[in-house]
């Protein structure tokens, strides 16, 4: 491992330290209050999520979706597909950002459609994120991998520590996922400030805002567990 290669994986295993860490007194408090924000929307806002997750899961397991995702050069080194992928993740950013202003601006029901419009834009970085690390997306196990990171960035405090560990185990340990607990998961994770994006006049700048945040962060855990997991096996 080189001097660039350690200043990566140093920065991994921070961003691994700093993920994990116990929730806040106020994240706790947060996520009370989303809670019970939640419970207050109508249940055909819950049964969009939960049906946009399920599609999503089972496109990604079948492989549906990876016919135009291939592997790019196998030349270049991991820091300049760090420098790919984070210039990756800023495109997809601003298109998650221009999509959430458009539908945040709608109210209740143009508001709902956002959600499943995301998880694409998600996961399409996601794919690319893996073909720029090396991963080859023909094999069901890299992409039952990605549904890992998925669940990984957009989980509570316990699922997190329980996904990082299998993470950790891939190549030794795979489980099956419990695809249910990961549509709750996903569908409790979402950000008390993203629900604002149902509201008229408020929603179009929240959606936006909301979006960014969200891809970035999916992007953000993906390059350090992509660093993790190719890096530890040259440590």
């Amino acid at each position: 491992m080189n001097a660039a290669e350690r200043d990566l994986y140093e920065e991994a295993i921070l961003f691994r330290t700093r993920f994990l860490r116990k929730p806040s007194k106020i994240e706790r408090i947060s996520k009370g209050v989303q809670q019970q924000v939640n419970r207050r929307f109508p249940a055909r806002f819950h049964q969009v999520i939960t049906s946009a997750v399920k599609t999503m899961v089972e496109s990604t397991v079948s492989g549906t979706h990876f016919t135009s995702f291939s592997v790019i050069d196998d030349q270049l080194s991991i820091v300049e597909r760090n420098e790919l992928a984070k210039d990756l993740v800023k495109y997809y950013q601003k298109a998650a950002a221009i999509e959430g202003i458009g539908t945040g601006a709608g109210g209740l029901f143009l508001g709902m459609a956002d959600f499943p419009l995301l998880l694409s834009i998600k996961m399409k970085c996601l794919y690319e994120l893996a073909c720029i690390y090396g991963f080859d997306l023909s094999q069901k196990e890299e992409r039952l991998f990605l549904l890992c990171i998925f669940q990984l960035a957009f989980s509570g405090s316990e699922h997190r520590h329980k996904m990082m560990k299998i993470i950790e185990d891939w190549e030794t340990s795979r489980e099956e996922m419990d695809w249910y607990s990961f549509q709750q998961e996903y569908r409790d994770y979402i950000d008390l400030v993203k629900l604002f994006q149902l509201m008229p006049v408020v929603g179009a700048a929240v959606g936006g805002v909301a979006n960014h945040q969200l891809t970035g962060q999916l992007g953000d855990v993906a390059r350090h567990v992509f660093h993790l997991r190719i890096l530890e096996e040259k440590k």
